[in-house]
Formats: structure tokens, C-alpha cells, sequence
């Protein structure tokens, strides 16, 4: 059995970050809400544990605590934030609320030699960290020495080395601690001893048979969206199950440029899936047709999405599972921060969940997984680098690139631009620095002046983000010199629009979407 880090979660908007440091060093983690603990201990067997931050006071009654059997079962421990201060009160020491506010880019001194540090910070080093707390830690329990101290923080770092227990006041798991990532790797391979074994390659082989243990000889329908997820899901599921596997594919006329022949192609040409190609752009428009508030375009998509996907599956005979593409930031963001599960099961769309009356049970073979990850498995399972390394674009596709109503006169509009936009951007080589990019299709008209005419037409809006972790990310600084080639390329090539703007707005830390 893989070696597995146990994160339990007190609510911190950046606790998947914790997992994905984990990851990064080879070894598999699991996050759990607090109040699950006792559970995922039965079934995971972790042999190191993470305490994550968490919005709470310790000082408060009824706010979370880690359980019992994490000091008493021999394990190495990480406390981070409202971690560390629920470990120190937990094991006897005090936390005082009220005057210790610290929150945003600081320096800590290193003040003693620890294992959490080793080959990164020596004693005497100010490194900067990233902080996010408002009580202070006043008294360590028995067995702990300070290894670290900021101004607001007394004990920003400790350490009882015999225990093999570490707490931190800093968030080591976000980017703006630039050495935190290498204090999680001291921390699961030096400290918890554990194997960098977790790979896509482990990964594939354990997945393989655990769809062929769960499905047995059964029929499977999986929803494709165009997007990676579920290429990528059905690519592994057709390597498990062969001819077992329908691949459902509802186009639904909010793709971007000749996306829908690319995934057509791919899966009939290429893997030879039996793929069932819904044309449904029409039914689509027609219910879109004069809506303009974004969350109702959202439950029109999935629920009319929904309708014509289970019109569709009812015709694969005898078919007894559901694949989708669901994502472990999906699992984690399904869980109540009490641990009560959602009543909502993701769509292809993120908008809606599938109806009781489809009687069919889920496979989800991707639910462990975080994006970057999937990509890695899409390269795994020889998936075209230009297909799995594409820009993240969510479920309802154009719709979310266009405030006010949808026609397929904008939708035209919006397509040419953005492939104008995207080519621009592979041309000049910075597709593969750029996390996420896109066109939108204001709904503005401006008076231009092109040639010895006047023009009353659309204002397009560009937009390209760097990301890390897809949690934070700042917009792409891109020259002078491209935004005026891309710009004249889509004013020049793009009937319909008259302007275009670049967006530079950034996306703050404990935001999840982007839109």
C-alpha cells in the first residue's frame, strides 16, 4: 500500500495547497475534515499527519481540535497555523487572542537547528514566510524548543524533535513562503521517512484494476465535455474496459474554435471509442435566447445538459455505471466544513447533478487527482500534448465569456476572436507560461472610425493569467508589441469588433474560480 499523509482540515482556504506540496514530493495525501479524522485513520492508515490553518480561535468554545489519537499513536505531526496553536493547547500550552495580528509577507529569525529546516534554513537566517493569524501563542508545552520567532510571534516555529512534533505560525504550503515546499519535503522524507513512490505510472496500474474490480462485466456511460477531465477519464476507463465503455459527447455550441471536431476525431479516429455525438446546438441557443443573469445561464446549461444526457444514455442498453470526471478539489469542495457531504453531484458543467431516476452507480476514476495531475496521467496514457496541456476552460464554456444574452451571431463573433487571440499566443512561444487565457465579448458597443467609415461594434476584452496552484495568480505581463499585434489581428480579421482592451485585474488569495 502507497505510504499516505493524513490532512486533517480545519478550514483554511489554501488546504488543497497542503496536498499538492505533498504530492509534489511523491508521496500520496488525503485530506480529511477535523471531524472525520477518527474515520480516515481506519481506512487510510497515514503514517504522518498535517495539521491545517483554519479561520477559527482556539480561545473560543466549540471551535475545532485535532483528535486524541494524533499525539497518542507515535506519528510525526505538521501543524500549521490554527494547527499549531490547537496542537500547543491541545498538549498544555496557551494561546492568547486579541493582539498578535500578523497577516501577509513577514520574516521570521531562525533560532534553532531542526529537522524541518535542515539544508534550507540555517541559525541566524530571516527567510520570509507568509502569515495569516490573529492570536498568539504565549506559552509551548513541555518537550517543545522554539526554532523560530517574527516580531508578532514568539514561538513561530517549534519543534519536539523526540515526538517528532512541528508546528509553524506560517502557511509553508503557498508560494509567497518561497522555501515552504522544500520544509514539506524535509518534513514527509527526512522526518515521516516516507517513499517518493506516488506516480502516474502507480497511479494507472492501481486505477486499471480498481475500475475493472468496481465494474466487473458491466456497461459504462461517460459524459464527455471536450474538456481534459473527461477525455482523460474516458481514455483510462476504454484501457480498463474496452468496448464496455459509451462515451456521450453533448455539444452544445458554446466551444471554442473547432473544439468539437478535435474531440470527435480524437476519440473516433485515434482510440477507435465508441462515441454517441450529440448535435444540440440549436436546443441550446433556443433556451439561452434573452437571458442575461449569469447564474441562470448556468442552470439552463446543466440542466438542459442533463436532460439531453440522460435522454441519450437511456438508449445504451443495459448500461449500469456513470463515468465523470471529478476531481479531487471537486471531492474536497463537495464536503461541508462539518464534514456533511453536498447534496449536489458535479456535472460535466459544474452546475447541477445527475437525477436519482438515471439508477446509476458512479465511476469516478480521476477522484483522487488534482489538474496538474490528470494532465501527467493524460501524458501517462499517451493523450497529445496539445490536447491535455490545454487552458483550463470550464463547462459552460463561451457562455461565462459573454455578460448579457447569447446569440450565435456573438457566439461567431466571440470564436474568431478568441482563436485569433490563442494563435497570437502560440505563435510568439508563451502558450506554456500562461495559465489561463481568453477572449470576452463585452456587451458594449463603441463608435470606431476604420478606414473612411464609422463603425458601431463590439468591445473585445483579453485576458491571460500565471497561476502556480490555480488558488492565487496575477494577469500576464504581456509587451506592448503582442497587444498591439493581437489587437489589430482581431479588429483586422474579426468582423464585429471595433476596440479591444487587455484586462490586468489579479485574482486574490482563497478564491476558487475563475470567470
Amino acid at each position: 500500500m502507497t505510504d499516505t499523509v493524513l490532512i486533517i482540515d480545519f478550514g483554511s482556504q489554501v488546504t488543497q495547497l497542503i496536498a499538492r506540496r505533498v504530492r509534489e514530493q511523491g508521496v500520496y495525501s488525503q485530506i480529511v475534515p477535523f471531524n472525520n479524522a477518527q474515520n480516515a485513520l481506519h481506512e487510510l492508515k497515514p503514517k504522518a499527519v498535517i495539521l491545517s490553518g483554519g479561520p477559527a480561535s482556539v480561545t473560543d468554545m466549540d471551535t475545532p481540535r485535532a483528535p486524541d489519537w494524533v499525539f497518542d499513536r507515535g506519528l510525526p505531526v505538521l501543524a500549521i497555523c490554527y494547527g499549531e496553536q490547537t496542537m500547543v493547547e491541545q498538549l498544555g500550552g496557551e494561546v492568547e487572542t486579541g493582539h498578535a495580528r500578523e497577516f501577509g509577507r513577514a520574516q521570521i529569525n531562525v533560532i534553532g537547528d531542526t529537522a524541518l529546516f535542515e539544508g534550507v534554513w540555517s541559525v541566524g537566517d530571516c527567510p520570509t514566510v507568509w502569515m495569516s493569524h490573529g492570536d498568539k501563542i504565549t506559552k509551548i508545552p513541555e518537550g517543545f524548543s522554539v526554532i523560530g520567532a517574527s516580531n508578532n510571534a514568539p514561538f513561530a516555529a517549534i519543534a519536539d524533535e523526540r515526538r517528532k512534533f512541528y508546528a509553524v505560525q506560517f502557511h509553508p504550503e503557498v508560494v509567497h513562503t518561497p522555501d515552504g515546499a522544500k520544509l514539506i519535503g524535509n518534513f514527509v522524507h527526512k522526518i515521516a521517512g516516507l517513499k517518493g513512490d506516488w506516480t502516474m505510472a502507480h497511479f494507472r496500474t492501481s486505477s486499471v484494476k480498481a475500475i475493472r474490480d468496481q465494474v466487473g462485466g458491466g456497461k459504462v456511460i461517460c459524459g464527455l465535455s471536450g474538456g481534459v477531465d473527461s477525455a482523460v477519464a474516458a481514455v483510462l476507463l476504454h484501457e480498463a474496459i474496452g468496448d464496455q465503455l459509451t462515451c456521450i459527447f453533448v455539444d452544445h455550441g458554446l466551444l471554442r474554435m473547432d473544439e468539437a471536431h478535435d474531440v470527435v476525431s480524437l476519440f473516433r479516429e485515434h482510440y477507435n471509442i465508441p462515441l454517441v455525438h450529440i448535435e444540440a446546438q440549436e436546443r441550446f441557443l433556443g433556451q439561452l435566447s434573452g437571458v442575461e443573469d449569469p447564474e441562470k445561464k448556468r442552470k439552463i446549461i446543466g440542466g438542459l445538459f442533463i436532460d439531453i444526457f440522460e435522454e441519450e444514455a437511456g438508449k445504451v442498453g443495459d448500461a449500469k455505471f456513470l463515468a465523470q470526471g471529478t476531481l479531487y478539489p471537486d471531492v474536497i469542495e463537495s464536503v461541508s466544513f462539518t464534514g456533511g457531504p453536498s447534496v449536489t453531484i458535479k456535472s460535466h458543467h459544474n452546475v447541477g447533478g445527475l437525477p436519482e431516476r438515471m439508477n446509476l452507480k458512479l465511476v469516478e476514476p480521476l477522484r483522487e487527482l488534482f489538474k496538474d495531475e490528470v494532465r501527467a496521467l493524460g501524458h501517462e496514457l499517451g493523450l497529445p500534448d496539445h490536447f491535455i496541456g490545454r487552458h483550463p476552460f470550464p463547462g459552460p464554456g463561451l457562455a461565462i465569456r459573454m455578460p448579457g444574452e447569447i446569440t450565435a451571431e456573438k457566439l461567431d463573433i466571440l470564436r474568431k476572436a478568441d482563436a485569433v487571440y490563442l494563435d497570437e499566443i502560440r505563435k510568439s512561444g508563451l502558450y506554456d507560461e500562461i495559465w489561463q487565457a481568453f477572449a470576452v465579448l463585452l456587451p458594449v458597443r463603441t463608435v470606431g472610425v476604420m478606414g473612411d467609415g464609422r463603425t458601431y461594434e463590439f468591445v473585445c476584452a483579453l485576458r491571460a493569467v500565471t497561476s502556480t496552484d490555480g488558488m492565487t495568480a496575477d494577469y500576464y505581463q504581456f509587451s506592448h508589441e503582442f497587444l498591439g499585434r493581437a489587437a489589430t489581428r482581431i479588429i483586422n480579421e474579426v468582423q464585429g469588433i471595433n476596440r479591444v482592451v487587455y484586462d490586468i485585474t489579479s485574482k486574490p488569495p482563497g478564491t476558487i474560480e475563475w470567470e
